[in-house]
């Protein structure tokens, strides 16, 4: 049978920012809207975007990214495989277990135990010794098994980056700038690149989903950024959300994560 982590009332717990299939492709107290590793105050309608000749009367400012789209303070994402098939993404801290699924993703807080790690949030239970873990909800268990990690992407790596995303087959990527509502592309292995502002059309900040669109009329595009567990399509290594670029009649699919600033 198909497991699957639960949804309804335990998602509504404080803590348990919702949800939990392979694909493609900061922190604040629970109950706040928006990621306070991201650094820019949240834009509002009167300054949503940049006009599309370019001009407006107060500068725009980058909006927070949900929470769930960054690995929280933690140096790298694992992913897991289980049984029943299911894979998953986790980011360990001293303070918490951020988990990716399919279906979206939750937050833990540690528990005792007697041996290995244990992270509980109401009945979903993370158990993990070595390269085993046991994921346990009312709605059933999965037996997992650690596979490849990767390492959080940081600003050393990408100097003003909020948001970085990518793709293969074209190779592409996607990188939103930290302080203002802009969108870098480079697609198509390199060839192209654009460098456009942006709007925000959709905000979840509990289920981690994001939906923006050009702020330029003469160049349309929509950027969808949902948090779930994704694996690059060619390495297979892990991220926590995913990405779906639509430009030009074309759709661009792959995985992401947010870039929280330095300490």
């Amino acid at each position: 049978m198909t497991f699957r982590l639960p949804f309804g009332p335990l998602l509504r717990l404080p803590l348990l920012l919702t949800a939990l299939a392979t694909v493609t492709g900061c922190a604040t107290t629970p109950g706040d809207a928006t990621e306070s590793e991201a650094p820019a105050p949240e834009i509002s309608e009167s300054r949503g975007s940049a006009m599309p000749d370019g001009d407006s009367t107060v500068s725009p400012t980058a909006p927070l990214m949900p929470s769930l789209l960054f690995a929280g303070g933690a140096d790298e994402f694992q992913a897991w495989r289980c049984t029943p098939a299911q894979d998953l993404v986790a980011a360990v801290t001293e303070e918490e277990l951020r988990l990716w699924s399919a279906h979206g993703a939750y937050r833990l807080l540690p528990a005792v135990v007697a041996s290995g790690s244990r992270y509980q949030q109401g009945d979903l239970s993370f158990w993990a010794k070595g390269d085993e873990a046991m994921v346990e909800s009312a709605n059933g268990r999965l037996d997992c098994t650690a596979d490849m990690t990767r390492s959080t992407l940081t600003r050393d790596q990408r100097p003003g980056v909020m948001f970085h995303g990518r793709g293969n087959e074209p190779g592409w990527t996607v990188s939103l700038a930290h302080d203002v509502p802009e969108l870098s592309m480079v697609l198509d292995y390199g060839e192209r690149e654009l460098s456009l502002p942006y709007r925000v059309v959709e905000m979840d900040n509990a289920d981690g989903r994001v939906k923006l669109a050009s702020g330029r009329a003469d160049q349309p595009f929509t950027l969808e950024l949902e948090a779930r567990a994704c694996f690059d399509s060619m390495s297979g290594k892990p991220f926590p959300a995913r990405v779906t670029l639509s430009l030009d009649g074309e759709t661009y699919r792959g995985c992401g994560q947010g870039i929280a600033p330095a300490d």
